[in-house]
């Protein structure tokens, strides 16, 4: 099942469950789209890898697989992955 983190990691921008700005890598790194565009390149710090559109869940689901309720938050400050994908395509890193 699908993490759904309410808040950019990086900036801790709030992101419901049914806003249209929340991006994730594979790993469910989760972002906004202002820090994915602006600061991270569309390269994850954690992984290397690229980021989607989050999708939103059903509000039927919610109340049985509701969003993470604790708040994951770590501020980018370096990214390791960022010079050497910035320019590669997420699917060919």
């Amino acid at each position: 099942m699908l993490e759904l983190r309410l808040s950019c990691e990086n900036c801790d921008k709030a992101l419901p469950n049914d806003c249209d700005y929340p991006m994730i890598c594979t790993y469910e790194c989760t972002f906004c789209k202002n820090c994915v565009d602006s600061i991270l390149k569309n390269v994850c710090p954690s992984c290397g890898g690229g980021f989607e559109k989050r999708p939103t869940r059903p509000k039927g689901q919610l109340g049985k697989n509701p969003a993470r309720k604790d708040k994951v938050l770590k501020p980018v400050t370096d990214n390791p992955y960022l010079s050497q994908n910035i320019n590669i395509d997420p699917r060919e890193r």
